[in-house]
């Protein structure tokens, strides 16, 4: 069996697990609901305050299902409850983020156009997702579904990755940038 898809998901106080017809599985909590469909070949079960996902065989694809499917339907239990977050630096001189409504203008050192950064530059806050600017330097991405938040830090990420020689770009809070010595000049 495996290690991580033979271990039940406790199911806290506040939150509610449907499992429906074909896998599709509903959780609300707190924060919000999330829905996912997941392979017809697994058996989701729902007993008592706990969800089991058991597998009918050993087959390769199986087993590798086996423990994504419970590790999906536990970030789904954790985002309903505490949520998900990502910190990205903005590292740079000049570089900097604001919010501006549902928008998050990223100043990165491209050319201005009537004083707004490009329309690349800029990232609307996509639904189930909201963005925090605690200082110009700092970007908090947040939601309840953990893919999404962190493909939404990727994109971000992605306008001005870190480069090695400086170290300017965007990068992720706990991210070490690791730096090279450039030109040895005589």
């Amino acid at each position: 069996m495996s290690r991580i898809g033979r271990m039940p998901i406790a199911v806290p106080a506040g939150v509610t697990v449907n499992v429906a017809e074909g896998n599709v599985v509903t959780v609300k909590g707190p924060l919000g609901t999330l829905t996912e469909t997941f392979t017809p070949v697994l058996t989701i079960k729902q007993e008592g305050s706990e969800i089991v996902v058991t597998r009918p065989n050993d087959e390769k694809e199986t087993k590798s299902l086996h423990g994504l499917t419970r590790a999906l339907l536990n970030n789904m239990v954790v985002g309903v409850i505490t949520g998900y977050s990502k910190t990205l630096e903005v590292v740079g001189v000049g570089y900097k983020v604001a919010k501006q409504g549902k928008n998050l203008m990223l100043y990165l050192g491209h050319s201005l156009v009537n004083g707004m950064p490009q329309a690349s530059l800029v990232v609307t806050e996509p639904e189930g997702i909201t963005f925090e600017v605690p200082n110009p330097n700092t970007i908090v991405v947040k939601g309840i579904n953990k893919q999404a938040v962190g493909q939404i830090a990727a994109v971000i990420r992605g306008k001005r990755p870190p480069e090695p020689y400086h170290g300017k770009g965007v990068k992720y809070a706990n991210e070490h940038i690791r730096r090279k010595a450039g030109k040895a000049g005589k």
